[in-house]
């Protein structure tokens, strides 16, 4: 494994951000990326329990047990994991909305805003329902769901848009409120133009002046009669960084023709407004025509708390399916937290639509499973049969943990736990808020079968990675 001394800066999920410089320290922020990007949840199990499987491995390595026959048996151990976890899973109905915001609450739990998990959870199903066939999906594009979070009111405050929300203030043309809206969306600036190179015109007299200022006076007139001829009330102008994408003169003609105007729209939200308004981002004004144009039955400015105010767009007269979920808080950190676990919430209903089959959470499925592949263990000789077990046993970190953060003493819990698995409780979990063990689908803590399958599926595929590795070579 040959290692660039350059040092990677890895953002993390708290507002900081961390420095990364050893290679296998590395490859644990790459395997909590790709559980993002696969299930959207379980970042911080899958770190964990590829901790847990590394320090097993270490131990089997210091009895001379060989780094392949190690990955093998990891291997094996896997896919019986997932065998048993698939056997315990329970089918679920996307229709079972129930069952999903159960889910989607599971999810907030954990998080800063789990108190409000009773409104952002159906919130968050209700968003995916928006923009999926439940009788027939099988995924859901995230990015047709846009979650916009500003500081202002509080996090009960939270909605969600049947349209677009922007966060850019309409300007000032006394324009605040358009029904039947027709709406543009132009990528060309409302400003002089510029010339490629660095120029200067010398003026001698004020008749040159008067002539510059009648040319760019002229110019932006006709951008503007342009827009007005289109049928265009409502103007969103992409942001430039050349120049100034709307001007004082520009303005002062739109509002005289009653245009509601939004600028600085991202690079990164055309895609999404075009798509959701049905309208064509307009390049020149010479294709400034009607057909271009997307339609809404409402565009206005609405209070967000705190003097704040974004633009709404509803009733878009489009087939895309698409939202917005309007995030608000009573301050930066806090709102940027909710926008966060209602992605997280998103990603769990995610996991339901591409693998519709549930689990209990509070670390039951690992503690069944570890007592299922002891059982399997059992069956099997030689070296195989103790990697296994050893495989087995790592999986019990997940409610070590668990019972840790919540107080609680891990090593009586766990053993308490395996002894109501062993005895056939398999839906036995830690009850955090009782502080003790109960059937926790009783207690609605339920949890998507793919996010569990895929972090046991990563975790054990980067431990066989690192077992590979022979030696690290610093390269300059």
């Amino acid at each position: 494994l040959c290692v660039d001394t350059t040092k990677a800066v890895v953002s993390t999920q708290s507002t900081g951000e961390m420095q990364v410089f050893h290679p296998a320290a590395r490859m644990l922020v790459e395997l909590s990326k790709a559980q993002d990007i696969e299930a959207g949840d379980g970042t911080t199990s899958v770190v964990v329990l590829c901790g847990a499987l590394l320090d097993a491995a270490r131990k089997l390595l210091q009895r001379g047990i060989h780094p392949t026959t190690i990955s093998e048996a990891f291997q094996v151990a896997q896919s019986k994991a997932v065998e048993v976890l698939t056997s315990i899973a329970q089918p679920i109905k996307l229709s079972d909305t129930e069952s999903l915001i159960k889910m989607a609450s599971t999810s907030l739990n954990s998080k800063v805003v789990s108190q409000y998990s009773s409104l952002l959870a159906p919130l968050s199903v209700e968003a995916i329902m928006n923009i999926i066939e439940p009788e027939t999906a099988t995924n859901v594009n995230l990015k047709d769901i846009r979650v916009v979070a500003k500081v202002g009111g509080t996090v009960e405050d939270t909605k969600l848009v049947k349209g677009i929300v922007l966060t850019q203030r309409a300007q000032a043309t006394g324009v605040h409120r358009v029904e039947r809206a027709k709406v543009a969306l132009i990528q060309f600036c409302l400003s002089p133009p510029k010339t490629d190179m660095d120029n200067q015109v010398v003026i001698s007299d004020y008749t040159q002046m008067d002539r510059i200022l009648r040319e760019e006076r002229a110019y932006i007139l006709d951008l503007c009669k342009k827009i007005k001829k289109s049928g265009a009330n409502v103007l969103l102008i992409q942001k430039s960084i050349l120049r100034d994408a709307l001007n004082d003169m520009a303005l002062h003609f739109l509002t005289k023709m009653k245009v509601l105007v939004v600028k600085d729209i991202e690079r990164d939200e055309i895609d999404f407004v075009s798509r959701t308004l049905g309208c064509r981002p307009i390049a020149t004004a010479d294709h400034m025509l009607p057909e271009h144009l997307g339609q809404a039955d409402l565009v206005e400015e609405i209070h967000v708390g705190g003097g704040n105010k974004v633009v709404s767009i509803t009733g878009c007269q489009t087939a895309a399916k698409t939202c917005s979920i309007l995030v608000q808080g009573s301050n930066k950190l806090l709102a940027d937290e909710a926008e966060r676990s209602i992605h997280d919430a998103l990603c769990v209903i995610r996991c339901l639509v591409k693998n519709k089959h549930m689990i209990a959470g509070g670390g039951a499925p690992e503690v069944e499973l570890s007592i299922k592949l002891a059982q399997y263990a059992a069956t099997l000789s030689g070296v195989e049969s103790h990697c296994i077990k050893a495989f087995a046993d790592a999986l019990e970190i997940i409610p070590f943990t668990l019972a840790e953060n919540a107080g609680l003493p891990p090593i009586n819990i766990v053993t308490e736990l395996r002894n109501r698995h062993a005895e056939g409780e398999a839906m036995a979990g830690i009850n955090v808020k009782k502080c003790c063990i109960t059937n926790i689908t009783e207690e609605n803590v339920l949890q998507p079968l793919l996010v569990s399958i895929s972090a046991i599926t990563l975790a054990s595929e980067t431990v066989r990675s690192i077992l590979k590795i022979d030696d690290i070579v610093n390269t300059r």
